[in-house]
């Protein structure tokens, strides 16, 4: 994964991105669900450059994916799309 100049380069500040670009908590789903998706990459990104959290930035990977295929699966069952 390519980290570009500006990105974030250590969980902690892959954590103050994720905490500065939070929805409010009556956004829509699909708002959360990119939100969740988004986060998943840029953990992903950072387990590779911030070898000394790897495992850490990688357990938030899966912890944003996780969450993003529960609002998947709630707007499945909703029958709306999920962008």
């Amino acid at each position: 994964m390519i980290v570009r100049k500006g990105d974030p380069r250590t969980l902690r500040e892959a954590h103050e991105v994720v905490m500065d670009r939070r929805p409010p908590k009556d956004a829509n789903p699909s708002v959360w669900l990119a939100f969740r998706l988004g986060n998943a990459r840029l953990y992903k990104a950072v387990a590779d450059v911030d070898r000394g959290h790897h495992h850490e930035a990688l357990y938030w990977a899966g912890y944003e994916e996780r969450k993003a295929g529960e609002i998947s699966a709630n707007l499945q069952a909703e029958g709306t799309p999920a962008d």
